[in-house]
């Protein structure tokens, strides 16, 4: 695996549910529903839906950290990340969310050296927020407020783990993909090489594959029953 990079996903991918969709339905003005069916609908970026979004949040520092307090991770991710790690590979979590809150949230679990790019949170006033997007990129197709194809490195191999809209776009360039949920919908109908999972504790079996079956930028897979039951190609 040392020829391999990994993006992972971090709401709904290593978390069961979304963070900043939590967050908003507990602090933000209803309205940011219709914002976020304009982003679904493809009419706005994630960027411009963060930035509205995060606007409409009344809630001070404390209560955003005792909402971060109280989210859970898949119990099997810190175990995957030390697979992983012994491997050989690199693994970075890149979010379209809130970097303090992915940070706090993994360090409460003992997962404290990945590296993690994400948007920041920034106090207004007492209990205002703006949203922060250090890894924008003017040229995204996505109009993402986090570019993850910007973090592919182009000397290894890339895998990507998510499972919603915000994965879409990096997957597509990705020479496979863990997917779950919408993502997973996305890479069928699109004919991208992916494998479905709904925990991390199923990834170690799935990354024994990846060297047999994938070759670099390609979609063609190692004929044996096994992988033909793995993995997903149309």
């Amino acid at each position: 695996m040392i020829d391999w990079h990994i993006v992972c996903d971090f709401d709904g991918t290593i978390t069961p549910t979304d963070v900043i969709d939590n967050v908003l339905q507990r602090f933000a003005d209803p309205s940011w529903e219709t914002i976020e069916q304009q982003w679904l609908d493809g009419h706005i970026g994630s960027r411009e839906c963060l930035s509205r979004q995060l606007a409409l949040i009344k809630a001070t520092p404390a209560e955003l950290l005792a909402y971060f307090d109280s989210v859970e991770i898949d119990p099997d991710f810190p175990d995957f990340v030390d697979h992983v790690i012994g491997l050989g590979a690199s693994l970075e979590v890149v979010s379209d969310g809130i970097e303090q809150g992915i940070a706090r949230i993994l360090s409460r679990n003992y997962v404290t050296l990945l590296p993690i790019l994400a948007n920041r949170l920034r106090q207004v006033d007492q209990n205002s927020w703006r949203i922060d997007f250090p890894y924008s990129s003017d040229a995204c197709r996505a109009a993402s407020g986090n570019c993850k194809c910007k973090s592919t490195p182009r000397n290894k191999r890339v895998l990507v783990i998510g499972d919603g809209q915000s994965d879409m776009c990096v997957a597509s360039t990705a020479d496979f993909v863990f997917a779950k949920s919408r993502l997973a919908e996305h890479c069928q109908r699109n004919q991208i090489p992916y494998a479905r999972f709904d925990t991390f504790a199923e990834l170690p079996a799935l990354l024994a594959k990846l060297p047999q079956g994938i070759a670099a930028n390609t979609t063609s897979f190692n004929s044996s029953s096994d992988n033909q039951e793995l993995f997903h190609h149309v």
